[in-house]
């Protein structure tokens, strides 16, 4: 957040507090629906909904659009259904469908019916796929141009387009270019119809090489197009080539920043839509079967710990220095599970690299454990005056970053083809192993060879 955004949710804050709702109005008027989405997350729950009340209604649209969760369902059940109505009816087909599961049947209902049949036809076809793929993603309203026409047509489109609507459609950095029968043909950049002589025609001049997406394509694949090919905004097309929509970059924003949260969220067990002023009551429980199920990977490894009481108190070094064992073999696991989970997010791990890639980690855990079995079995016969004592420790040290390779990289292989997400459930499997296998490799070595 900016210290400039900080600074406004600052006064914000004041003005509420102060019941002064001039100055909070007047703040939200010059801020985005991005920034008052996140001034509204970060109030307590007791002023949220007096700064919702003077979010201006052009806007309260998109701000619900940028709110996720409860949050945004809270809201919603605040506000008037005939403002609803109003605010929704200057918004995107694509974007009133990522909201119409969170609104009142009735408000869908009278917002369909006061759709013209264009537009409703639009908004079916919307709806036909899931929020998570490209046909969720995309906008339906193309802005799509013959192929036969001339640039002096085109350019008269755009001027009648603007006329009526009032503005040209956002983010508009090309047309499609489609045939009589609506299949793609290619894209014309809004460049062109100003560098060429106007009485060109759009097939001569536009970009027949252009990547196209298919309406099922997940949409971490689409940011993935848009990364790889620097793209602005791209068609969507059906299998027979029938072009159907158009994504933007807008949209690959939200999707890279979704998963970003997703990801960073869902190491913690919390949900990708955590509030932090969420009721308390809902939050711990949502939180509570994750403490669950690390204490139930905790008590496995002090079951572990249990087998080898006996050597632990003959021997109080062992206890001293177990947790070293179990932070190494935690973080050298850590490196490598984040660098394969990444690269499954990125679709660079397949069954032809996989065994290279395992045994590139592999050699990694190996040259780094015997050199830190090493420098912690010196520390330990200098710490504690017993060269065996040394030994022992340099050689769990040496199973146990081993070990985090290997769990490490074939963790999030095997998670996924379980259905389950590696970025959730990777980094409670790994310590559970680590932590298990170096208490039973160190104090299973002492117990043999010290005792």
């Amino acid at each position: 957040m900016s210290t400039g955004l900080q600074e406004q949710i600052d006064l914000i804050t004041d003005s509420l507090e102060k019941n002064s709702e001039n100055g909070a109005a007047y703040l939200l008027e010059s801020m985005s629906p991005a920034e008052i989405s996140r001034a509204i997350e970060s109030l307590p729950g007791d002023l949220r909904g007096p700064l919702w009340v003077q979010v201006p209604r052009l806007k309260k649209g998109e701000v619900l659009l940028e709110l996720k969760g409860d949050l945004r369902r809270s809201l919603i059940k605040q506000t008037d259904e005939q403002e609803l109505i109003a605010c929704l009816s200057v918004m995107q087909m694509d974007e009133i469908a990522d909201l119409d599961d969170d609104l009142p049947m009735s408000v869908v209902n009278a917002m369909v019916t006061a759709m013209d049949v264009h537009r409703r036809e639009r908004y079916e076809q919307v709806k036909l796929y899931p929020d998570d793929v490209a046909g969720g993603l995309m906008d339906v309203d193309a802005t799509a141009v013959r192929g036969d026409v001339t640039l002096n047509a085109v350019l008269r489109f755009l001027r009648r387009l603007r006329q009526r609507e009032g503005s040209l459609p956002e983010h508009l950095d090309s047309l499609m270019v489609i045939d009589r029968h609506n299949r793609f043909m290619g894209i014309l950049p809004l460049s062109l119809i100003v560098s060429y002589d106007l009485s060109t025609t759009v097939s001569e001049v536009m970009s027949p090489d252009v990547v196209g997406i298919k309406p099922m394509t997940p949409n971490v694949e689409v940011a993935r197009i848009f990364e790889d090919h620097d793209l602005l905004s791209a068609p969507v097309m059906d299998d027979e080539g029938y072009l159907v929509g158009r994504i933007t970059v807008d949209d690959v924003i939200n999707v890279m920043r979704d998963q970003a949260d997703r990801e960073i969220l869902g190491r913690a067990g919390l949900d990708q839509h955590e509030d932090m002023f969420a009721p308390v009551i809902n939050s711990s429980v949502r939180r509570a079967l994750w403490l669950g199920i690390n204490l139930l990977t905790a008590f496995l490894a002090a079951w572990v710990i249990g087998l080898f009481e006996g050597s632990i108190e003959k021997m109080v070094a062992l206890a001293v220095l177990m947790p070293v064992v179990a932070s190494m073999g935690g973080v050298a696991g850590s490196q490598t599970l984040t660098l394969v989970t990444r690269g499954m997010a990125l679709d660079q791990i397949s069954r032809r690299n996989i065994w290279k890639l395992a045994a590139h980690e592999l050699t990694i855990g190996s040259l780094n454990g015997l050199f830190w079995a090493g420098v912690v079995a010196a520390i330990a016969y200098y710490w504690f005056n017993d060269l065996m004592l040394g030994m022992v420790f340099g050689a769990a040290m040496l199973i146990v970053i081993f070990t985090g390779a290997l769990v490490g990289t074939f963790i999030p292989l095997i998670l996924k083809r379980m259905g389950i997400d590696p970025a959730l459930a990777g980094g409670v499997v790994l310590t559970t192993a680590t932590d298990a296998i170096g208490f039973f490799a160190f104090l299973g070595l002492a117990t043999v060879m010290l005792l």
